[in-house]
């Protein structure tokens, strides 16, 4: 069919002179402009909406009675990888729930196997039911404190450039660097001026900040407090409200989700994986927390999506309107906000269309490529007692920076479970250098035993904490050879573990044996001690340079105030 030929379909769908495709009946609609709740048919051609506030007939009819419709779920920033998931299971995982298009940064991915990680997303990206949108990383790596699997430059950008998932470059960390003028940095921001630019910049304010936002960066993620996104928004800064399963940002920010501000908010995840999603939900989640702690309805709804399709550029969405994408949930309410029907881009969401979808290979596998360790690779020398210590927030991916005695014995400082004073490690994997890093973090709880990841942001080496040497070893081996992955380990034997085998990051299995190996691996945490819901993710962000104040990589404690890496 030309275009002409589309066209001529759906103006006969809009004035009824032709059945439309597909009708929802009985229904109401939440209209996000002025609040009201709209009676009438919706009729749909293709992937379009035609018709709203009116009778219509359709060749396929659904009775939506006694549900409100709402546009579908735009969830503006997060890392596919973080789910544990593929981009097809992830979008078996969300899509269900009422997201309809999510904005990705496969940094992680990208961090590990280079470009040809993003390349993967973006063919994933034309065979889901959810539009996933595939931004270009900025920074792979996030700074020259670690060693990652591969490096991005402004010339790798654009050959990436161009691909109808695209909408602009992923979140700039390297927020010293756009500040500092980094030559690298600004090829980088000049390769997309005018277009869009997410942000990344914790904690900046000031006139570093409106040196960051002068560089063209328009939405940002990172703000933790009320104040420092109000200054982020009366700089004409987007602020994304974060919900992950660590970083957990909503209840400090609804405050500024009101009225007049939410064409200025935005939803977003981050990092949320398939245990938490099952308990809690995904922005469905977000807008029910949202409207308990006093949002209206309408801001909660606009923040979930018009807000996030302007903000991002995609004109297409966000309303329930002739012209728009199909991109409707029909909810039992605007409070409860549980999805009966989800329809992304005018095709239902069931088992069916799921198992329509064509399919990509797995990348990745065979990435990690970590020296053997043993017990003796975990010690700290040390001739001072006073010690740095990655101080746990819980809740939030920002870290303390603390300062504790730890006795020296026979040239080593040893873990203290009993002032929660754990060993921690990071070892390159990438077959680079096999570098190995030590130092002490405050926060697990831990009495015995190691957890172990491959997830470990954004470089993704493996990061090690424990109790005890040999478990730390017993962890790190077994993740090298179950190919990146989750370990608990106590007393020389492996509790649970979950293999990771694409890139160290992702599961080849469903969402739901996903879910239920978290499900026993954080009940082998819980058995050795471990106080935090989310230690593994919790654990892969100590080992992020970006995000103040004290964190790890594979070259040693890193200040990330100073930007500095702290000398032994």
């Amino acid at each position: 069919m030309t275009p002409r030929q589309q066209l001529e379909k759906r103006i006969a769908q809009a004035r009824g002179d032709a059945p439309a495709d597909l009708v929802l009946k009985g229904g109401q609609v939440f209209d996000l402009v002025t609040g009201a709740m709209l009676p009438g048919d919706v009729a749909i051609c293709g992937d379009r909406i035609v018709g709203t506030c009116a009778e219509y007939r359709g060749t396929r009819e659904i009775d939506v009675s006694g549900l409100v419709l709402v546009p579908g779920f735009i969830d503006t920033h997060l890392h596919v990888e973080s789910s544990l998931i593929t981009p097809h299971e992830f979008d078996r995982c969300v899509t269900p729930r009422g997201v309809t298009t999510a904005i990705c940064d496969p940094h992680e991915i990208a961090n590990v196997i280079g470009t040809e990680g993003i390349r993967w997303f973006q063919q994933a990206s034309q065979h889901l039911l959810m539009d996933l949108r595939v931004q270009l990383s900025s920074c792979v790596p996030s700074t020259e404190m670690e060693t990652s699997g591969a490096r991005i430059e402004a010339a790798d950008l654009a050959a990436l450039r161009g691909h109808p998932s695209g909408i602009g470059l992923a979140e700039m960390m390297n927020y010293p660097g756009v500040v500092g003028r980094d030559p690298g940095v600004l090829d980088k921001l000049a390769l997309f001026k005018g277009g869009h630019i997410d942000g990344h910049c914790p904690q900046l304010s000031g006139r570093d900040l409106n040196a960051y936002i002068a560089a063209g960066i328009r939405t940002e993620h990172e703000a933790t407090t009320a104040a420092e996104a109000l200054e982020k928004l009366r700089k004409g800064m987007r602020v994304l409200i974060r919900e992950g399963s660590v970083s957990k940002d909503l209840d400090a920010l609804q405050p500024i989700l009101t009225d007049a501000a939410s064409a200025w908010v935005c939803l977003c995840t981050d990092d949320r994986n398939p245990l938490d999603i099952a308990e809690y939900g995904h922005l469905d989640h977000m807008i029910r927390r949202l409207i308990e702690l006093g949002t209206t309805p309408l801001a909660a709804y606009r923040a979930a999506s018009i807000s996030g399709a302007e903000a991002f550029g995609l004109k297409d969405r966000g309303l329930i309107a002739p012209g728009l994408r199909a991109d409707i949930v029909a909810v039992d309410g605007l409070v409860g906000c549980h999805a009966q029907l989800v329809l992304a881009g005018g095709r239902v969401v069931d088992d069916a269309a799921f198992a329509a979808r064509g399919q990509v290979a797995p990348v990745g596998r065979g990435s990690v490529r970590a020296p053997k360790v043993g017990p003796a690779d975990f010690r700290t020398p040390a001739n001072r007692s006073q010690t740095d210590v990655i101080g746990i927030v819980e809740g939030k991916i920002i870290t303390e920076h603390l300062h504790e005695d730890i006795p020296i014995a026979n040239g080593d400082k040893r873990p203290d479970p009993a002032r929660d004073l754990m060993r921690i490690a990071v070892i390159e994997r990438h077959g680079q250098n096999g570098n190995i890093a030590t130092g002490f973090v405050r926060g697990f709880g831990m009495q015995a035993g190691a957890i172990g990841s491959t997830l470990c942001h954004d470089h993704h080496n493996i990061a090690v904490v424990g109790a005890d040497y040999d478990d730390m070893a017993l962890a790190a081996n077994r993740l090298r050879e179950i190919e990146g992955g989750f370990v608990v380990a106590r007393a020389g034997r492996v509790l649970a573990e979950l293999p990771l085998p694409i890139a160290g990051l992702m599961s080849l299995e469903p969402f739901e044996s996903v879910r239920e190996r978290l499900t026993a691996l954080r009940e082998a945490a819980r058995s050795l001690g471990v106080v935090l819901e989310e230690p593994f993710l919790q654990l892969a962000f100590l080992a992020l340079p970006v995000i103040p104040a004290l964190k790890i990589t594979d070259r040693g404690m890193v200040d990330v105030e100073r930007f500095e890496i702290i000398a032994r």
